[in-house]
């Protein structure tokens, strides 16, 4: 059964095969003892990665910024903001990454700017400056908005500048003016900065809020306006089609058939697309993500083989269960008590047995898990502060309000690395930007790497696996037991070769009938080995029966 190559298919593209880790360089590694992340902080830390076996890392936003938005709101595309290093830091960072065999993914926001950069602070000058169009302004009166749209971050979305009796427009805080895309010379300034990191040797870029660059406020169109994909093919065009990189357009807005269009297999937009229907199945319907309800696994089934069936041979995944705005996944879906291992370990198998390009956010490789700090006071997510602040103000109980932030905050996936068990991690010599979660001593780096049966050795088998197996990236999937409210099943079938990833997504033992043939296939990776290794890595499954949180993959065929 040799089902294993190294080697590429002619028409496969390296990020077909890839597994790219998520650095939120704020909370990732702090080199200089101010508390913040940076880039010599990541440099540091690059053979741990190599050991993971990671291809890329998607760096969120370093560049030169006010940190409005943590980074989203850029006053300067081709700089570094001072907090994390220089631009020779960068380009130390993508030498040095490269040396390791890791491509670094710049994270790009070209729907808005700060209000601090050069652009904007020349289009308020006057209405006739060569700058002034770059931004969406309309006329009016003051206090008369042009009109009722309102901002993602609270708030309208028109803010009154008075020297030009004008109004600008802006998605995202008042901070953060969106960019006007119908102006061509906007366009042409975006591909010129692109180009100039593409000459710095970056591996490619994750477009943020991309689906809403081609607004247009008079019709309170926001996401998927009518010259989207015409400005995003031109983009592609003039910039990513002239290098072999890895591009990904976050669209909260995407189904698959858009999906189809972001990731045509023609090259002609991105490699792939962040979509986000999954994530939204444990709020209540119609209401906001604080509003919690229980995971229907039937659901969650469900849409995850939507995607991977109408994208297969047409598109191309994304494939995710946390990021820095997200909770982490073993606290979300898991069991971060006693099966906290185990559960990671299943969610990490569901995952990347699946088709499409994984993406591992910092700390999901080792478990790490929410935090619940016990005061408001202790986070630092604008959006968390203005939720508590709003809720407790209308009556929320405040024990219910800390309910849903511990279940959702952002800052979840923001403490800080945990990289040992010294003070503060191993993150900082100084005094952290946010605390630690205190669970760190439990959980961290060094333990798990001393450990080979630790969830940082199977996340580095996973992401070996896929190297090795052709059936991993060109598998047909398709879903088996779909009704089960405890077994999460699925094949994929490429020729003879067929793999079988079973887990059982439950705290309580789950009853299985598999075929067959599966009994006598070739165990790739099994999360209860270690705890059972007379058992040849077979405990449970083979009689029909998955213990809480089991999960395999089984090859069979003839490779």
């Amino acid at each position: 059964m040799s089902g294993r190559t190294t080697e590429r298919k002619p028409d496969r593209k390296w990020w077909q095969q890839a597994v790219v880790y998520q650095i939120y360089p704020r909370s990732f590694q702090d080199s200089n003892g101010d508390g913040i992340g940076d880039i010599q902080g990541i440099i540091s830390r690059l053979d741990y990665l190599k050991e993971l076996g990671i291809d890329a890392i998607w760096l969120s936003p370093v560049y030169r910024s006010p940190q409005d938005d943590n980074g989203y709101d850029i006053s300067d595309y081709q700089d570094i903001d001072p907090m994390f290093g220089s631009l020779s830091d960068m380009e130390e960072l993508i030498a040095e990454a490269k040396e390791r065999g890791i491509r670094i993914i710049m994270d790009l926001v070209l729907n808005h700017t700060s209000d601090e950069h050069r652009w904007f602070q020349e289009a308020k000058k006057s209405r006739d400056n060569p700058y002034h169009d770059y931004y969406v302004w309309r006329d009016g009166v003051e206090g008369e908005l042009p009109n009722d749209m309102e901002a993602a971050f609270g708030g309208p979305a028109w803010e009154w500048v008075p020297e030009l009796q004008q109004y600008y427009f802006h998605q995202f805080s008042v901070k953060q003016p969106d960019l006007n895309w119908e102006n061509e010379k906007v366009r042409r300034e975006i591909y010129d900065m692109i180009l100039w990191w593409m000459d710095k040797g970056v591996g490619g870029f994750r477009l943020d809020v991309i689906d809403q660059i081609a607004k247009e406020p008079d019709r309170r169109i926001t996401a998927n306006g009518p010259r989207l994909h015409e400005f995003i093919r031109e983009m592609s065009r003039e910039t990513f089609q002239k290098g072999d990189l890895i591009t990904v357009g976050e669209a909260w807005g995407a189904d698959p058939e858009r999906a189809k269009l972001y990731s045509n297999p023609d090259g002609s937009e991105f490699s792939m697309v962040f979509q986000f229907e999954h994530i939204g199945l444990d709020q209540q319907e119609g209401k906001t993500k604080w509003d919690l309800a229980p995971l229907s696994l039937v659901k969650l089934k469900e849409t995850l083989a939507k995607w991977q069936v109408e994208l297969g041979g047409k598109g191309w995944n994304s494939l995710f269960w946390d990021n820095h705005d997200l909770p982490r996944i073993v606290s979300r879906w898991g069991d971060d008590g006693k099966y906290r291992t185990r559960s990671a370990k299943m969610l990490a198998c569901v995952l990347h047995g699946m088709q499409g390009t994984p993406y591992i956010f910092q700390g999901e490789e080792l478990g790490m898990t929410n935090v619940r700090f016990q005061d408001i006071s202790h986070y630092r997510d604008i959006e968390t502060l203005h939720l508590y602040e709003e809720r407790v103000e209308a009556g929320y109980d405040r024990d219910d309000v800390m309910a849903s932030i511990y279940a959702k905050s952002r800052d979840n996936a923001r403490t800080p690395m945990q990289w040992d068990d010294s003070r503060c991690a191993g993150f900082t010599a100084g005094e952290p930007w946010i605390e630690v979660n205190p669970n760190y001593r439990e959980i961290n780096a060094a333990a798990q790497m001393a450990d080979p049966d630790s969830v940082f050795r199977f996340y580095q088998k996973l992401v070996a696996l896929r190297k090795e197996y052709p059936v991993f990236v060109d598998g047909r999937f398709e879903l088996l037991f779909p009704e089960d409210e405890k077994i999460f099943a699925y094949t994929r079938t490429s020729g003879d070769t067929r793999l079988l990833v079973l887990a059982n997504f439950s705290g309580e033992d789950a009853v299985c009938d598999l075929p067959k043939e599966w009994a006598e296939g070739q165990v790739l990776i099994h999360s209860c080995a270690g705890e059972d290794k007379e058992a040849g890595g077979r405990s449970g499954w083979k009689q029909g029966r998955l213990q809480p949180y089991e999960a395999l993959m089984v090859l069979s065929g003839k490779g």
